[in-house]
């Protein structure tokens, strides 16, 4: 009698555990299970300035976030998620001025790119927004020597944002 009860709690726990299923992730995406592709559309550059590979690296670099943190397949288009915009602004600014003069002491290079996410499978996931951030240089670089190095690094916090706001929800 105490080897069948033994028997029947083991197969319960079997049973139980079979029939739990536990979605985590440790990238903090929480993706629907019925989400199994994305897309990436063309952002083109209607900023005033334009650097030309902008827009190539920034879709390359979107797309190596989700093919990097999730098991989503890429299409060309017609994705369960898709990613639409464009680059709206490229520009340097002065931020500081050198004390007793006009010169800038330090530039900032500020990218903006707009993106509208549509969630096929969920509507109200859906959004139209605004990513900026910038990254700050000395005036004594020119920019064309810091230009590669500025862009891979607020290429990246826009991309950890849009990420962000597209599948981890924040």
């Amino acid at each position: 009698m105490k080897r069948m009860m033994k028997f029947l709690l083991a197969a319960g726990l079997v049973v139980a555990f079979i029939g739990c299923k536990i979605n985590y992730s440790f990238t903090g995406a929480s993706i629907s299970p019925d989400v199994k592709t994305y897309s990436i559309l063309d952002f083109p550059n209607r900023a005033k300035l334009v650097n030309p590979n902008l827009s190539n690296y920034f879709v390359e670099k979107l797309r190596e976030k989700f093919t990097r943190q999730t098991s989503l397949n890429y299409l060309d288009e017609g994705g369960d998620l898709e990613f639409e915009g464009t680059i709206s602004q490229y520009d340097v600014q002065p931020v500081s001025i050198k004390a007793g003069t006009d010169e800038a002491s330090m530039n900032r290079l500020t990218i903006k790119i707009s993106v509208k996410f549509t969630n096929r499978k969920n509507s109200e996931q859906d959004f139209e927004s605004e990513f900026s951030a910038y990254a700050d240089f000395d005036s004594s670089q020119l920019l064309s020597d810091v230009e590669d190095n500025l862009i891979e690094q607020i290429i990246k916090e826009i991309i950890d944002d849009i990420y962000n706001k597209s599948v981890a929800n924040w």
